[in-house]
């Protein structure tokens, strides 16, 4: 047996499995959602504006 230390080759990096699909996804998901609730804001605005009208001009 050697009493001499060898230096051992670690690697460090950790390499994730697609890390990109993962925030596109929630990206799309939540531009949906983000849109979805606008149109549901705009459709709000318009039905109050009709109501808010005075039709005996």
């Amino acid at each position: 047996m050697s009493t001499d230390k060898e230096d051992l080759d670690v690697d460090d990096e950790v390499v994730a499995e697609d890390p990109v699909d993962e925030p596109v996804e929630t990206a799309k998901t939540n531009l949906s959602k983000r849109r979805t609730i606008d149109n549901l804001l705009e459709e709000r605005r318009l039905k109050k504006q009709l109501a808010d009208y005075d039709f005996d001009l």
